[in-house]
C-alpha cells in the first residue's frame, strides 16, 4: 500500500500532442459535448413531461438517455479541459472515481439496453399482454437490476486496482482512466487481472451482444404476424434499437475481447463508444420514432405560447 501512495497524480497525455490539433479537437469536442447533453437530457425532459409518452418504451429510453449523459460527462470534460491545458493531470482519487463511474453507467447501459429488447420483444410478439407484464413495479425492478448489474460490473475493476502498486512512472498515454492503461504502469504483475478484465468486460459485451442479435432475430421473425403498419412501425423502432447496440458493442468487443495490452487505435475506439455514441443516440431514436418526434413539436408549440 506504500508503494501506491508514491504517486499522487497521473499525467494524461490526451488525445494528440500537436497544438494544433489540440485546438481543433478542444472545438469539435466542446460541440459534440453540448450536442450530447441537449440531445440527452431533451429527451429526458420529453418523456417526463408528456402525457403520451407513458409506455414503457419512453420510460426506458428516457432512462438511456439518462445514463449517456452521465456516462459521457465522466469521462468528456476533463478531457476537453485538458486539451487547452499546460498541467493535464488527474489526481489519483480523481483517477479512481472516474473509472468508478463510468464502468458503473456504462454496465448499467449493457443491461439497460438488453432490458429495452424484451420490452420490444413483449410488446411485439405479446400485444394483448404487454401493459400486464410490462406494468410500472416491473419496469422499476428492471431499472434497479441494470442498476445492481453496473455496480457490480464496477466494483470488481475497482477492487483490483486501487490496491496495486503504482510506484512510477505516472503517464498515461490517453485521455482517460481505464483499465487497461491503470494495467500498463502498475508495478507488479498484472496478467491474472488482465484476464479478469476480459472476463468482466469482454465475455460479457460478446454474450450479450449475442444474445441480443438472437432476441432482435426472434422479433423481426415474429413480424409477419402483424399488419403491415404493425411491421413498419416495429421494424423502424427495432432498427433504432439494433443501431445503438451495433455502435455501442462493436468497439467495447475490440477494446476488451484480446489480451491485456494497448494498441494506438485504442484512444479512437474509446472516444467513439464514450463520446460519439451517447451523442448519436438521441438522433437515432428521434428520427425514427414518429410519436417521440410528435411530443417534442407539441412541447415545443406549447412553451412558445
Amino acid at each position: 500500500m506504500a508503494q501506491r501512495n508514491n504517486v499522487t497524480e497521473f499525467v494524461l497525455l490526451g488525445i494528440t500532442q500537436s497544438l494544433q490539433g489540440q485546438r481543433i479537437s478542444f472545438v469539435v469536442f466542446l460541440f459534440i459535448y453540448f450536442v450530447t447533453m441537449v440531445g440527452n437530457l431533451l429527451i429526458v425532459w420529453t418523456v417526463m413531461v408528456s402525457p403520451t409518452l407513458d409506455a414503457p418504451m419512453y420510460f426506458f429510453l428516457g432512462c438511456l438517455s439518462f445514463v449517456d449523459a452521465v456516462y459521457s460527462t465522466t469521462v468528456t470534460p476533463n478531457m476537453i479541459v485538458n486539451l487547452i491545458s499546460v498541467k493535464k493531470t488527474i489526481s489519483f482519487q480523481g483517477c479512481m472515481s472516474q473509472l468508478f463511474i463510468s464502468h458503473l453507467f456504462g454496465g448499467a447501459e449493457v443491461i439497460l439496453l438488453v432490458v429495452m429488447a424484451y420490452d420490444r420483444y413483449v410488446a411485439i410478439c405479446k400485444p394483448l399482454h404487454y401493459l400486464t407484464i410490462m406494468n410500472q413495479r416491473v419496469c422499476i425492478l428492471l431499472l434497479l437490476l441494470a442498476c445492481l448489474g453496473g455496480f457490480l460490473h464496477t466494483v470488481v475493476h475497482l477492487i483490483f486496482v486501487y490496491n496495486l502498486p503504482f510506484c512510477g512512472p505516472n503517464v498515461i498515454d490517453h485521455f482517460g482512466c481505464d483499465m487497461y492503461p491503470l494495467l500498463k504502469l502498475a508495478c507488479t504483475d498484472t496478467y491474472v487481472i488482465g484476464l479478469t478484465v476480459v472476463a468482466n468486460d469482454g465475455a460479457i459485451c460478446v454474450v450479450i451482444f449475442v444474445l441480443l442479435f438472437i432476441s432482435y432475430g426472434v422479433i423481426l421473425h415474429s413480424l409477419k404476424n402483424l399488419s403491415q403498419e404493425g411491421r413498419r412501425k416495429a421494424l423502424s423502432t427495432c432498427g433504432s434499437h439494433i443501431t445503438v447496440v451495433v455502435l455501442f458493442f462493436v468497439p467495447c468487443i475490440f477494446m476488451y475481447v484480446r489480451p491485456p495490452y494497448i494498441l494506438p487505435i485504442d484512444k479512437s475506439f474509446t472516444v467513439f463508444y464514450t463520446v460519439i455514441t451517447p451523442m448519436l443516440n438521441p438522433f437515432i431514436y428521434t428520427l425514427r420514432n414518429g410519436e417521440m418526434k410528435s411530443a417534442m413539436r407539441k412541447l415545443w408549440t406549447r412553451k412558445r405560447k
